[in-house]
């Protein structure tokens, strides 16, 4: 099932803002600080980089405008149709395509300018050749503004239509304008479609749902259809002609009995047979409405005439009013039955079915005797239902004591105990297992013994048993002992006067520390220099040799 949507088409910015967007991010993104005394082939690698990240962001861009937009030739032919009649196809075509052209004509001017600065002798040269790719890069952009436009204007409108899947259950609405449709599809699906009491009300396609045997339904409403010649349609009657053609739907042709509308009986049953050739392969409804004005047995016979020949035809004729609902449901009930009918016979002629039936096997049994089997009910469901039919009053639950008692409810689960003695119930330990229960299992005897085990143990305590020997300590370990206790004194007092000095105080830097030209000349000498002539010789460069 396919599904399009052309919300996440992105923006499309104007060809100034491109321009702007596109060299602040190389601003930004690439390094700003170059010097003439670098190599040579750093300073062509800055300017290089300058020009690709320039390029390539056009690129992406450019890309990701013809990517984003629907290709008419890959989309469904009804969105295809609905964008031609809205948006033209060639000029669309002719705008994706100028902007692929730029796209193009950017990587080569790209191209063209870093083999070019391959060859550039200074920074000069380079810069010149950087500023002459963008320049021509941002001059494409340039004439780009008036298909960077109109494709804005199209994401805009594109994000605005309905989404339609032009697969799935469709019931469609069409008809003369101002006889009905857009009342109808607010009274059968969660659709708020504005209704005023003059024509061309709806001026584009419009799409509401509803659920129906638990199944997911679209009802589309399109914009009223005049009755002339084709090529005489406006942009707003296209939209109706091409849901008509390309959409798998019921079709609803919305009538107007009173013909407030302004349109006749007859002039509306023209307009039918003009657009006939649309419903072929389709389920036909023909929807009467504003019955509560009019009905059919009160028109004249030339009109009542005509609802019995589109009735003879085999198109079925309901009698509708929006605004007491009357028929509506009808209406919705038939043309759904009639499109599902209508979509199981198509799959049914399709090539698909016979390979599926042919893995499809009914089993029927054989009867093999005379014996009659009849269905098993059991007998607590046979009780059951006689005690509905005799109108026995349900048991109470604790629910309802609770409801009918309030305050004074206590909760008692005991009195559903299955005890073998139904005395013992409210016992405090209860028989647990062949007439025992957890008191039979206790030592009649067991405070005695408990009182025997402490006097004992008292006893032990008492001879010393569970004194620990401890060694006793001579004279050396002792003083080891002290010089360890004065060892971590000590320690403990140098960390607090280390604290307390302060280290962070201003430093001289080495650049600033005064050096005497004796201990400077000594070192030369040391060095092999020779200070003999040292009035003539400069001190000056030597800290940077």
């Amino acid at each position: 099932m396919a599904h399009y949507n052309f919300k996440k088409i992105t923006v499309v910015p104007s060809a100034k803002d491109f321009i702007d967007l596109t060299l602040s991010k190389t601003q930004r993104k690439t390094p700003t600080v170059i010097h003439k005394h670098y190599q040579i082939h750093r300073i062509r690698h800055f300017y290089m980089r300058k020009v690709k990240f320039t390029q390539q962001n056009y690129h992406d861009r450019l890309s990701q405008i013809v990517t984003d937009f629907p290709k008419l030739d890959d989309i469904h032919p009804f969105y295809a149709d609905l964008m031609n009649i809205l948006y033209d196809k060639d000029h669309y075509k002719l705008a994706l395509g100028q902007i692929n052209i730029a796209k193009n004509l950017v990587d080569n001017v790209a191209k063209d300018y870093v083999r070019l600065m391959k060859y550039g002798d200074s920074l000069y040269r380079c810069k010149q050749l950087k500023r002459a790719a963008l320049g021509r890069m941002c001059t494409i952009i340039k004439r780009q503004r008036q298909s960077l436009e109109y494709l804005e204007q199209v994401r805009q409108h594109l994000s605005r239509l309905p989404t339609i899947d032009p697969n799935t259950r469709t019931l469609l609405l069409c008809g003369y304008p101002n006889v009905g449709k857009s009342s109808f599809i607010n009274k059968v699906t969660r659709a708020d479609v504005d209704v005023q009491p003059y024509a061309f009300t709806t001026k584009s396609l419009f799409v509401g749902h509803m659920d129906y045997k638990y199944l997911r339904w679209q009802v589309v409403d399109t914009p009223g259809i005049l009755d002339h010649p084709l090529e005489d349609r406006n942009t707003i009657e296209m939209q109706a002609i091409t849901a008509l053609a390309h959409l798998r739907a019921a079709v609803l042709y919305v009538m107007d009995l009173s013909e407030q509308c302004g349109h006749g009986l007859k002039e509306q049953l023209e307009l039918f047979q003009n657009i006939r050739p649309l419903f072929i392969n389709k389920p036909l409804i023909i929807v009467a409405n504003k019955c509560d004005v009019k009905r059919i047995a009160e028109l004249s016979e030339d009109d009542q005439k005509i609802f019995v020949d589109l009735q003879a035809e085999g198109f079925p004729v309901i009698e509708t009013s929006t605004l007491t609902e009357e028929g509506v449901i009808k209406v919705k009930t038939e043309a759904c039955d009639r499109l599902l009918a209508h979509r199981v016979e198509t799959k049914m002629k399709g090539n698909k079915v016979n390979d599926v039936l042919n893995r499809l096997h009914l089993a029927v049994p054989n009867k093999r005797d005379d014996k009659e089997r009849p269905p098993f009910i059991p007998e607590g469901v046979v009780a059951r239902k006689r005690r509905m039919e005799i109108g026995e009053p349900k048991k109470k639950r604790e629910r309802d004591l609770e409801l009918e008692m309030g305050d004074d409810y206590i909760l008692d689960l005991q009195k559903y105990w299955d005890l073998m003695n139904s005395s013992e119930k409210y016992d405090k330990i209860p028989e647990i297992w062949e007439g025992h229960n957890v008191a039979d299992y206790i030592d009649p005897a067991i405070m005695t013994k408990l009182e025997e085990l402490e006097k004992e143990e008292e006893l032990r305590t008492a001879a010393g048993e569970y004194d620990s020997e401890s060694e006793s300590e001579d004279e050396e370990m002792m003083e080891i002992r002290q010089l360890a206790k004065q060892i971590r004194e000590k320690k403990k007092l140098k960390i607090l006067q280390s604290k307390e000095k302060d280290t962070q105080g201003p430093r001289m830097p080495r650049t600033a520390k005064k050096v005497q030209r004796t201990v400077l000349e000594n070192e030369m000498r040391s060095l092999g220099v020779d200070m003999d002539d040292k009035d003539n010789v400069s001190m000056q460069g030597w800290f940077y040799v």
